[in-house]
């Protein structure tokens, strides 16, 4: 059975952010502006259903699904895109996968301990984020 990833967690770290929002066509303005920031996480996962909020000083983003179920995700905040986003369970670690203009576009979440990790892809650059449980 796949962990329960409800809970609040608080930034750690990231590695190659940068590149990885170069890799979304990010201008040089708002790559720089987003590596400054340290966003944190609030999971709400319930059965088959969960929402993710990644909340910043800037702006806050919002993901509700349904585990399975593929739906349009709206990037727009991000950078501008639309994709066909589809998030299952893969073993422990949650998979998304986002089918659009750019290629190996995704994420996945994993625990280790009271840390949740998130590895971030698109094209041919890897981001990974570490986050801290707090509640």
């Amino acid at each position: 059975m796949p962990p329960n990833l409800t809970g609040y967690y608080r930034f750690v770290s990231q590695e190659n952010m940068d590149n990885y929002l170069r890799a979304l066509d990010i201008n040089v303005v708002l790559r720089k502006l987003v590596c400054l920031l340290k966003p944190d996480k609030e999971i709400i996962h319930t059965g088959d259903h969960m929402v993710i909020r990644t909340i910043t000083t800037l702006r806050d983003y919002v993901m509700d699904f349904d585990l399975g179920v593929q739906f349009e995700e709206d990037l727009g905040p991000v950078d501008g895109r639309k994709c066909q986003t589809t998030v299952f369970w893969e073993g422990d670690q949650l998979v998304c996968e986002q089918l659009g203009e750019k290629r190996n576009r995704g994420w996945r979440h994993w625990l280790e301990g009271d840390q949740l990790h998130l590895r971030m892809t698109a094209e041919d650059e890897v981001c990974v984020q570490v986050f801290q449980k707090v509640k």
